[in-house]
């Protein structure tokens, strides 16, 4: 036995295996060794990675918009942006150095105009992609002085169109973005940073002075349409200087980008409601606007509806992140907004130094709406005296104003008929027993019991045939129109019903 285990354990072969079962063993023992270790480590990472609470200051208390303070993440050059923002607003800045930075626009404004630029004291409302490329200009151009107002925050969806944000600022509040980027541009430009939505409650307070100045010039820059209604009927009942952008969304064309009144603004739906809704307060015109003429057509963007399911999910309000905030994604191109920023811009500018400049305005249409108030006219006169009464003295409740609210506001400027935009006048739609058509009732007193919501466009020459067959000979509307006509017209006056509201 004992010879034969002295045999085998010289054996050449057994040596050799019995070295690899040690050496596996060893191998398997340090692997299963390493990934326990390699785990331990991983645990402690990960739980040095944990805050301690007891560490950390107070709870922060969320604002009114659900979200907690921020704590940005500061860079080293932007520690070096700031502290030389902070330096230079204090009066800590070569003044040869911020004359050598504007010396073109010193050149073109004159020393006198870009001292009033350099002085005037600017508030924007609204820091998004109209907002932002506003203010960047203004304090590339000399402006020291501005109020920045918007309750948002960057998001990935701004970086098309935010003349400022980069990916680091996603999540952080606009107005503090364009701070911190312009501050490594004008570090000598002072701002009053105002995270809060825009209100009216609010607006004696977030429109007022800074240190004592008035502000020189008010930037609507705001999509949403109560904030901005409130605003520019602030601004205008208090005699404050604004411009407001109209809707840059769904644009395409620079070429059709103009500045001009609100009253002569066209095809564009955020100018169209804004007009309705401050004609029902009592504003028709004397505030300036961006917008664009650039009409909607085939292939071109627009906002889609929306979907069925999110109607079925409950009050529509209620999706919105705020209350009576649109819940659908408006199509942006991202120059356009830049476009308008910049036209805005160079409108302040121009209007704060004094600089001459007379702008293109749109064509007016005053005439066009006297002559449809006395077509109207004829057309209820002659009615009445189709019926055998005296329509001598006859008055209609209808004024010049109402024919623009009616045209421009309610069929959109085109005959509902043939679509045509030439010749335009207004008419009764639906007929009515022609002895109903006057009241008399007050002595001396005779006037027409026309309602805006009985009128229809038309051209001339289709009111004539319309007044002919349908209100005096009393042929139904589907023998003289098409479904898609008559679809149209009472559409035309459901939405007429429901602008009152507004009026």
């Amino acid at each position: 036995m004992t010879s034969w285990l002295s045999r085998t354990c010289s054996s050449h072969q057994v040596q050799l295996g019995a070295t690899a079962v040690i050496a596996g063993v060893v191998a398997v023992t340090a692997t299963l060794g390493f990934q326990h270790l390699r785990r331990q480590i991983q645990i402690e990472d990960l739980k040095s990675s944990i805050p301690n609470a007891e560490k950390h200051d107070a709870k922060e208390t969320l604002n009114q918009y659900g979200v907690a303070p921020l704590r940005p993440t500061v860079g080293k050059e932007e520690e070096r942006s700031a502290a030389l923002a902070a330096r230079a607003q204090q009066g800590d800045y070569d003044d040869d150095l911020i004359l050598e930075q504007l010396a073109r626009n010193r050149v073109f404004l004159t020393d006198h105009g870009l001292s009033k630029l350099r002085s005037s004291f600017i508030i924007v409302v609204g820091c998004g992609g109209v907002g932002s490329h506003a203010t960047a200009a203004l304090a590339r151009s000399g402006v020291s002085k501005m109020r920045l107002i918007d309750f948002d925050q960057v998001t990935l969806s701004s970086l098309n169109r935010h003349a400022l944000a980069t990916l680091v600022d996603v999540g952080t509040p606009k107005v503090h973005c364009i701070r911190k980027r312009i501050e490594q541009i004008t570090p000598w430009v002072r701002f009053d940073c105002v995270n809060e939505l825009f209100n009216e409650s609010s607006a004696q307070r977030q429109l007022g002075p800074w240190d004592g100045q008035e502000p020189e010039y008010i930037i609507d820059a705001i999509d949403n349409i109560d904030s901005k209604v409130a605003l520019l009927n602030y601004c205008y009942k208090h005699s404050k200087r604004v411009i407001s952008s109209m809707g840059a969304g769904c644009k395409s064309d620079p070429t059709r980008v103009f500045i001009g009144d609100i009253s002569a603004s066209t095809e564009d739906p955020l100018s169209r409601t804004t007009r309705r809704r401050l004609r029902a307060l009592g504003v028709k015109e004397g505030l300036p606007v961006v917008f664009s003429t650039e009409k909607p057509g085939p292939g071109k963007a627009q906002l889609l509806p929306l979907p069925d399911e999110e109607f079925a999910k409950g009050s529509v309000n209620e999706l919105g992140v705020l209350p009576d905030f649109r819940v659908r994604i408006l199509p942006v191109l991202g120059t356009m907004p830049a476009v308008f920023g910049y036209i805005i811009a160079n409108h302040l500018i121009l209007e704060v130094t004094g600089y001459p400049h007379e702008y293109s305005q749109g064509k007016g249409r005053d005439k066009m709406y006297e002559g449809i108030l006395v077509s109207l006219q004829a057309h209820e006169e002659r009615l009445v005296k189709y019926s055998g009464e005296d329509f001598q003295g006859l008055k209609i409740p209808v004024t010049k104003d109402d024919i623009g609210y009616l045209v421009e506001e309610v069929f959109k400027g085109r005959s509902v008929v043939s679509g045509l935009s030439t010749r335009l006048t207004l008419v009764r739609w639906h007929a009515v027993a022609l002895k109903e058509i006057m009241d008399t009732r007050f002595q001396g007193q005779k006037y027409s019991r026309l309602k805006l919501t009985d009128l229809v466009c038309m051209t001339k020459e289709e009111a004539a045939l319309h007044e002919r067959e349908v209100l005096k000979d009393g042929k139904g509307l589907k023998e003289v129109y098409g479904s898609d006509v008559i679809r149209l017209a009472e559409r035309r006056l459901q939405d007429m019903a429901a602008y009152e509201e507004y009026r």
